[in-house]
């Protein structure tokens, strides 16, 4: 982590030789408004991110499925249930046939907001269900209070399990392996129960586990969470601080050959709560078949 930091510090000081230098009293006004806009702005202009992605081995039965998916909630004095209400309705209003919910509903040694979890996410709504796998987060709370939570709401959290969608004979399968980073996750138990005869989509936490499903070639898409796009960062570079596991693929669409990985930005926030360049992100796929020969 301190490498990093250096690092970034030194990419930090060659950029600012190319941009003239404010006089103090300058900086003594612009930073209370970017302090302002990272408090109070940026973290509530949720974006609604439209993502179109062909996927080769999915049914044309499933032309122009829309999947939404959400990640790290995180639950806190901040987020709110008029936050929540928000949040959900825009999902909603998505008319997504599918919600995935990619873990981190609370953060670290915050339980108590798990009644506040069961009390709102009962408003998502999509006529193929609810699905969702934990966080590290998550597991350093309360996993088994998460999972009543989201059991008492009907969304199925997939702990190392694979579930499945049909259109008539068409399938889509749902894998879900359990948190990575507190060694819940085996692979090898989700990739035995799933069926050659369809289109696959891994829900992992963690982005960077992406190198390791993508080898199973059992996959054509994986959707993470977990770094919040680094929450604080300057055009041009790399986050300062990025969780482990979240550094290599840490926000947007990445293509690695046979396996696309989606990083969601997250809708909450961990440590300082302040957003900068790093909006949190509601995302809505259409998913294609590829052309069959």
């Amino acid at each position: 982590m301190e490498n990093g930091i250096l690092n970034y510090r030194l990419k930090l000081k060659r950029l600012l030789k190319f941009i003239p230098k404010f006089r103090p009293i300058t900086t003594i006004l612009i930073l209370p408004i970017l302090l302002f806009y990272a408090y109070f702005i940026e973290p509530n202009w949720i974006e609604i991110n439209s993502i179109h992605l062909t996927l080769p081995h999915l049914a044309q039965e499933f032309n122009n499925y829309r999947l939404v998916q959400i990640s790290d909630i995180h639950i806190s004095k901040w987020m709110t249930q008029k936050r929540l209400n928000y949040v959900f309705q825009l999902v909603n209003d998505q008319k997504p046939d599918l919600i995935v919910l990619t873990g981190d509903f609370v953060s670290r040694r915050q339980q108590r907001f798990i009644p506040l979890l069961q009390q709102t996410i009962g408003q998502l709504n999509a006529p193929d269900g609810k699905i969702a796998v934990l966080g590290n987060h998550d597991y350093w709370s309360d996993p088994e209070g998460v999972d009543q939570a989201l059991t008492a709401n009907q969304i199925q959290n997939l702990r190392n399990a694979v579930t499945e969608i049909s259109r008539g004979k068409a399938k889509l399968y749902i894998a879900g392996v359990d948190d990575v980073m507190v060694g819940q996750h085996r692979l090898n138990r989700v990739i035995n129960n799933i069926p050659n005869d369809g289109a696959a989509i891994l829900l992992a936490h963690e982005p960077d586990f992406a190198d390791t499903s993508v080898k199973t070639h059992k996959f054509d898409l994986q959707l993470s969470g977990h770094s919040h796009a680094g929450q604080l960062r300057l055009p041009f570079l790399t986050p300062p601080v990025l969780p482990i596991l979240g550094r290599k693929y840490y926000a947007g669409l990445y293509d690695l050959g046979e396996m696309k990985l989606y990083t969601n930005r997250g809708i909450g926030m961990t440590g300082f709560h302040l957003r900068f360049n790093a909006r949190p992100e509601i995302t809505v796929f259409t998913l294609n078949a590829g052309s069959r020969e």
